[in-house]
């Protein structure tokens, strides 16, 4: 899953940014309400962490907008502001969850995972596929005939394609929700690791190989 976290206290942002990447999030981080503004004009996130207290555009006014604009995208304000009064403002701004500074990183990742998944209609934490069941939590891809953990970017690719069964991904749309708009990673890194991906569900005896289409992407397809 991609996510945006705006955050103008830069240590801050650098230690939750590393915290949701090592959870396996693909993360864009900026520091103001003007630059979240833009990044979310691109409508291309799964969740937003919002500091409520920014320079240039605060985080209510930028949750304000998004909202006016028709944008549902779940978002968790993260804010040292944490009266009643202050929490039922946001929600009322349309926030999907309120979450105080200072805040356990547990409890942070627990909220994410719980917005994500009302967002996408999930009622658990694992994808399942044919035999293949990849548990978000654990990180953890497992059939019948075994298990192993995933490496951060492989867990985000094979995500993708067990939320879309049957439907093609495109090697570009993969590049920029796993790496990023920013990143100087080439497409071609792709396919390098959908084949590390088709090595690990060979070993498992998965019933749901990754096949490719030409010029168009990528798909998980169940076997009979």
């Amino acid at each position: 899953m991609r996510l945006l976290l705006a955050e103008d206290e830069r240590s801050l942002a650098r230690a939750v940014g590393t915290l949701l990447e090592r959870s396996h999030y693909a993360v864009d981080v900026v520091y103001d309400g003007a630059e979240a503004l833009e990044y979310l004009d691109s409508n291309n996130y799964d969740g937003v962490i919002l500091d409520r207290m920014m320079p240039k555009v605060d985080g209510l006014m930028v949750l304000r907008r998004i909202r006016q604009a028709g944008n549902r995208v779940p978002v968790l304000l993260l804010t040292a502001l944490g009266e009643v009064e202050d929490k039922v403002e946001g929600l009322d701004a349309g926030a999907n969850d309120y979450l105080a500074k200072p805040f356990a990183t547990a409890e942070l990742l627990a909220r994410i995972r719980a917005m994500t998944r009302t967002q996408t209609g999930q009622s658990t934490t694992r994808l399942q596929v044919g035999n293949l069941v990849l548990d978000q939590t654990s990180y953890q891809l497992s059939t019948p005939s075994g298990s192993c953990r995933l490496t951060n970017k492989e867990f985000q690719m094979l995500e993708m394609l067990m939320a879309n069964p049957r439907q093609l991904i495109s090697p570009q749309r993969m590049l920029e929700r796993i790496w990023g708009y920013d990143s100087e990673a080439e497409v071609n890194v792709v396919w390098v690791y959908i084949s590390y991906l088709r090595k690990k569900l060979t070993q498992l005896g998965a019933n749901v190989p990754i096949k490719a289409s030409r010029n168009a992407g990528y798909r998980l397809e169940e076997t009979p």
